[in-house]
């Protein structure tokens, strides 16, 4: 099931050449993708309800959900849902707000007489997408509106799928009306992306588009980036690099490798130990999981495509293939795995001791379960606050800078040959110090 690699012999620049590298798929869909979104820029409504029909065989009379409908979804389900959606929004917001603080106004010096003040804004709309269609994920509702609340973004646009039926599921509206979306559209895949970045009829233009999806939807994002605001991070199909050893129950670490890879096709999950007989029996609680299993189809698929179990020399060099895997989730399931955190360089959310399965960053632990796939976490992040507020800085030229800097940038900007440049500084440096109003 799992792809067997012995990696203790590979050292530097050979460890790196004998790790397979993810895949999105057999097939590049970014010419298939470019095609929806140009029909939707072009054609607006009428595209969204022609490939809503094409793709999810599901013919719409209205794109909107409303606030009715949402309200009353969140009527409609469990107690016990409800309650949990509402604890899982608080530690969301709760950890948001402390980043929040962090980006809060101040004055960053007083440099050569120039006073400078850094200041964030938030965007004033933004928009979420959630799969959905066959599947659910209300959770993802709240690992991302919930957060451009926090940032203080005017209006949030959700786009989720349809289910068969054409509407849209009482749990992911529930979550849309506890996190104050202002608009929800019966809208999936790359059509969706693009009814956001463009605008339709229906759908308004956002500033920023967050949120998970599969490879159509990421590239989507990709090729709007030119006209609205698209994080880094390549948020793709899901995946889970699970590294432990005998101080953890085999199924344990047997259940975390089936937690992400049950999300379905195209995704990544690794095994990594330094103890042989330890990564037999996880592959055999593995199997013995698989046998029951109610998404046992999706796993599999992930799996047998790539899902790999990997032995290595020591906790040094498991850390080393992880950091140069690079992958979505990594969990340490081992005692005093904390001793390790600071060798961690590559990873979009690093779960810490024999309890921490990544299911806890997917629905409660407080940051965003939207993160880095495809080893994007090299250089990009979790979702947070940051990706709906602008960074800006004020910057106050005073009379003492005028007398202080002016020289040098009069020196560059004729270096440059920019000549504007260099008088309009020159100007204020010769003529004098003008009388306050």
């Amino acid at each position: 099931m799992l792809k067997s690699l012995d990696l203790r012999p590979f050292r530097g620049t050979a460890l790196l050449g004998a790790l397979p590298r993810p895949s999105i798929g057999t097939a590049d869909p970014t010419g298939s993708v470019r095609e929806i979104l140009s029909r939707v820029k072009n054609e607006g409504d009428s595209a969204l309800y022609d490939l809503t029909k094409r793709f999810d065989n599901v013919t719409l009379d209205h794109l909107q959900v409303g606030k009715d409908e949402m309200e009353a979804a969140f009527g409609r389900i469990d107690n016990a849902l409800r309650e949990a959606l509402l604890a899982a929004k608080y530690s969301v917001v709760r950890v948001h707000e402390e980043e929040l603080k962090l980006l809060a106004e101040h004055e960053l010096i007083d440099n050569f007489g120039m006073r400078i003040t850094y200041k964030t804004q938030p965007v004033d709309r933004a928009g979420c997408y959630v799969p959905g269609g066959v599947a659910r994920y209300p959770s993802s509702v709240i690992m991302t509106a919930s957060i451009a609340k926090v940032a203080g973004v005017r209006e949030v646009v959700l786009c989720v799928p349809p289910q068969p039926d054409g509407t849209v599921d009482d749990a992911t509206l529930a979550a849309a009306h506890i996190c104050e979306v202002d608009y929800v559209f019966s809208i999936g895949g790359a059509q969706a992306i693009g009814a956001m970045a463009y605008g339709t009829e229906s759908v308004p233009k956002v500033d920023v588009i967050v949120g998970p999806g599969n490879v159509y939807v990421s590239i989507a994002k990709r090729e709007v980036s030119q006209v609205v605001g698209v994080p880094s991070s390549f948020a793709g199909p899901s995946e889970v690099v699970v590294v432990a050893d005998e101080s953890v129950p085999p199924k344990w670490s047997a259940l975390d490798i089936a937690v992400q890879a049950e999300h379905g096709p195209n995704g990544l999950a690794w095994f990594i130990t330094w103890n042989e007989e330890y990564a037999k029996a996880v592959e055999e609680e593995l199997e013995s999981y698989l046998d029951e299993a109610s998404r046992k189809d999706h796993i599999a698929s992930t799996l047998s495509t790539q899902g790999y179990s990997a032995l290595v020399r020591n906790r040094d060099q498991a850390i080393e293939v992880a950091n140069l895997i690079a992958p979505e989730h990594l969990e340490l399931l081992y005692h005093d795995a904390g001793q390790d955190l600071d060798k961690v360089t590559n990873a979009g959310a690093v779960f810490v001791g024999p309890y921490g399965t990544a299911a806890y960053g997917d629905y409660v632990a407080g940051p965003s379960h939207v993160l880095p796939t495809y080893s994007t976490a090299r250089f990009a992040s979790v979702l947070g606050v940051s990706d709906f507020r602008k960074r800006m800085h004020f910057i106050e030229v005073t009379r003492d800078a005028v007398d202080q800097i002016s020289w040098a940038a009069e020196e560059i900007a004729g270096a440059e040959g920019l000549e504007a440049h260099s008088d309009s500084i020159r100007v204020r440096r010769s003529e004098g110090e003008l009388d306050e109003a």
